[in-house]
């Protein structure tokens, strides 16, 4: 029987959380975990697979001899970004968990504005009794930019809370029930929107997209008065000077942000006091340790078999 190639980790997520859900996964096979002081200076050479997440620049030089490379996330781009990474597939974390996970978020989002939590927050602050005007979901019409798996599954969750939904991609997808847009028809897709969703995967063509011309697109003068942004894709996706910009002069009302262009966010950054924007950090969608290695693992019990992987990574593309 042919040994069985190691495993190596870097993944630069709690560190505790990632040695105890080691400690039950990658059963039939060694795991260099990169977080131990032990691996320090061990010969990579000659092993076949790697789950990174924001890894060591020098990882793949060390790890030479690598055939697949699995990412700890649902993106991708700062692996593609690294000036070293060998042409071999790369896969995407794809598993319920981080789908529904990032749908709770979005629909959490969308409620949150939709029946004004900041404001009867600030109400309560200043011990105020007063009823605010509700719409209804249905009176709001929620564009969501980004139709994979991540926007599939938040489109369908929207539907059921009853919003009016609408989706956007580089290229047209068809989804039942609901209207969608390409490239073309952005202008219009923008027009039309309440609440701006970002689920974008970080491309060329993606960074900056939310940018102050595309605020301006947005419906002015729906149910809420003002347009809302929220971002949960990558924060390279969005200026930010142009957004504190869009919040103070009224071009958007509100925002919820997950994603920033430098992470962690700086302390000196203004949003952090703007108290119309709902602020969390990078956590709409953490992955769950235990699910990913599953994950990893029937993956590469199918490629031992047959050589076939899902859900690989176009680089033409970016995602």
């Amino acid at each position: 029987m042919s040994r069985k190639s190691p495993v190596i980790v870097d993944l630069k997520f709690d560190p505790a959380v990632v040695a105890k859900a080691l400690s039950t996964a990658f059963a039939d096979r060694e795991v260099i975990n990169v977080a131990d002081p032990a691996t320090a200076g061990r010969d990579l050479a000659g092993i076949d697979y790697a789950i990174v997440w924001n890894p060591d620049p020098d990882l793949f030089s060390r790890a030479r001899d690598l055939k697949v490379i699995f990412s700890g996330g649902a993106g991708v781009d700062k692996i593609l970004s690294m000036a070293a990474l060998p042409e071999v597939p790369v896969v995407r974390f794809v598993d319920p968990s981080l789908t529904t996970r990032m749908s709770e978020w979005i629909v959490l989002q969308c409620l949150t504005h939709l029946r004004q939590v900041s404001a009867y927050a600030r109400q309560q602050r200043d011990r105020l009794w007063h009823e605010l005007s509700q719409p209804a979901a249905e009176d709001i019409t929620v564009g969501v930019m980004g139709l994979g798996i991540l926007g599939r599954d938040a489109v369908e969750k929207l539907r059921v809370m009853g919003f009016n939904v609408i989706g956007w991609s580089r290229t047209k997808k068809i989804i039942d029930g609901v209207e969608t847009y390409d490239t073309a028809g952005l202008e219009t897709f923008l027009g039309r929107t309440d609440f701006l969703v970002g689920l974008l995967p970080l491309t060329p063509d993606t960074t900056g997209i939310f940018n102050a011309r595309l605020f301006a697109g947005l419906r002015q003068g729906g149910a809420l008065g003002k347009p809302v942004f929220i971002n949960a894709g990558r924060g390279r996706s969005q200026v930010e000077t142009d957004l504190i910009a869009a919040l103070n002069a009224g071009v958007l009302g509100a925002a919820s942000l997950d994603v920033f262009e430098q992470e962690p966010l700086s302390p000196e950054s203004p949003i952090w006091a703007m108290d119309n924007v709902v602020l969390t950090p990078h956590a709409a969608a953490a992955s769950d340790e235990r699910a990913l290695f599953r994950y990893v693992e029937s993956q590469i019990r199918q490629f031992e078999q047959d050589g076939s992987l899902g859900n690989l990574v176009d680089r033409t593309v970016g995602y």
